[in-house]
């Protein structure tokens, strides 16, 4: 039918162009006429349900974000550092007259991809494009999260996740990057898990509302931890991510949150506790000592409380536990106690669409980082005050002055106090 048409048109034309009596409009117009009609033809039936077929790839979206630093202003002492938080942060140089290179820094670069490509299936991959490795060459691309989770009923209540995704233990762990006020994590929580996450089996619980009550408070700004379920439960490798397991002892973690709603306040208690073996892979020195350094004790168990800014906020975690520490005095790493937490005191001001954040922060630490060149000694004390500015949801510039006290002791650095004060600045993009 199609192709007759075609020919009908071709012939419109030929005679066009040998009798000049017909009229040159008219023989436009029915040329668009039938080129419309062919056209229409081409459509699917969409009244007759015969639509396009929808492909699971059409379900996936993008968004990301990124975070750019500089940490070089009104700094006191350069040898202060954190190393899990930001290497652009001080040094960790023996040298006594060394700087910090306080230079400007993309912190985080990240696209993720994510969408419910089946009815019971949904799919979230997180590469992360400024990674930086201790060699000092920056911004290499890492996998931070891909997972699957499997769900079982329509509401999508009970659900497992697989794959390389955050461990469920502490609440600003579950804290995107993106929404979190400081800088970085408190350092008694984050010690537990580096980059927060591992290769392991979850399983996730939490009522359709609740789910629906936990995508609120992300999406509205009062800086949520996200849908990591009500009850968590499930084993991971117990290394860190993107690292093989370095022994045959899988870790197990568990987890009870529930955000209630008393008035017009929005409180979350929570309680989590993870169990397991640590194994070192390189991370000790030449003479320093480690009794059995595939099976070393690490456990913990922690507590939070959050009282959502409406507009006044508190945020609070404290967890104890046990876990490797290097020991000056013996020049071993030994299973000791540890303990810590913080408290952050925030408030949410909104001024038409635009939000702005006063915070501030104390923390405290008293332990080891296994992950860390001879599982480094830590007592950390630091004050922290700031305040993000979001004008439009694409923007967020926060500034943050840290009044720090952080002693990190390794065989490099038996004896190492730093104390200090800097004033830390961030633009973060969110497309």
């Amino acid at each position: 039918m199609i192709k007759r048409k075609i020919l009908a048109v071709l012939l419109l034309i030929t005679c066009a162009a040998n009798a000049q009596e017909i009229n040159k409009q008219e023989v436009k117009n029915e040329v668009l006429r039938i080129l419309d009609s062919i056209n229409k033809a081409k459509l699917p039936d969409t009244k007759s349900g015969g639509g396009v077929e929808e492909h699971w790839y059409d379900r996936i979206s993008l968004r990301g974000y990124a975070q750019i630093r500089y940490n070089g202003l009104f700094s006191t002492n350069d040898k202060v550092s954190c190393e899990q938080c930001d290497k652009s942060w001080g040094t960790t140089s023996t040298a006594p007259d060394a700087k910090a290179n306080n230079g400007l820094f993309i912190r985080r670069a990240r696209l993720v991809f994510s969408g419910q490509v089946h009815p019971n299936v949904f799919f979230y991959f997180q590469p992360d494009f400024a990674s930086s490795p201790s060699t000092g060459i920056q911004n290499f691309v890492q996998i931070r999260d891909l997972y699957f989770d499997l769900s079982f009923d329509k509401k999508r209540e009970y659900r497992v996740r697989i794959g390389q995704s955050k461990i469920p233990y502490g609440f600003e762990n579950m804290q995107s990057s993106s929404q979190r006020l400081t800088m970085d994590r408190a350092d008694a929580i984050n010690s537990s898990i580096l980059n927060e996450r591992d290769l392991g089996m979850f399983f996730y619980w939490a009522p359709a509302e609740i789910r629906e009550r936990f995508n609120m408070l992300v999406k509205d700004g009062y800086k949520g931890s996200g849908d990591f379920g009500v009850f968590a439960f499930g084993v991971y490798n117990g290394q860190i991510a993107n690292k093989l397991d370095g022994n045959r002892d899988l870790n197990v973690v568990a987890r009870v949150t529930y955000p209630f709603v008393i008035g017009s306040q929005i409180i979350e208690p929570g309680i989590q506790a993870y169990t397991g073996k640590w194994a070192f892979t390189g991370e000790i020195s030449n003479g320093v000592t480690v009794n059995d350094p595939q099976y070393v004790k690490d456990q913990r168990v922690g507590a939070t409380f959050v009282l959502y800014p409406r507009p006044f906020g508190i945020q609070t975690e404290y967890n104890i536990g046990t876990g490797p520490r290097y020991n000056t005095l013996t020049n071993t790493v030994d299973e000791t106690d540890l303990n810590g937490g913080y408290v952050l005191l925030n408030y949410k001001w909104d001024i038409k669409k635009q939000h702005i954040y006063p915070f501030a922060k104390f923390q405290y630490y008293d332990g080891g980082k296994k992950y860390e060149k001879d599982a480094r000694s830590y007592v950390v004390r630091d004050y922290e005050f700031g305040i993000e500015w979001q004008p439009i949801k694409a923007f967020e510039l926060t500034a943050e002055y840290v009044i720090a006290d952080r002693t990190f002791e390794d065989s490099a650095l038996p004896i190492n106090r730093q104390q200090g004060n800097v004033l830390r600045l961030q633009a973060q993009f969110n497309f």
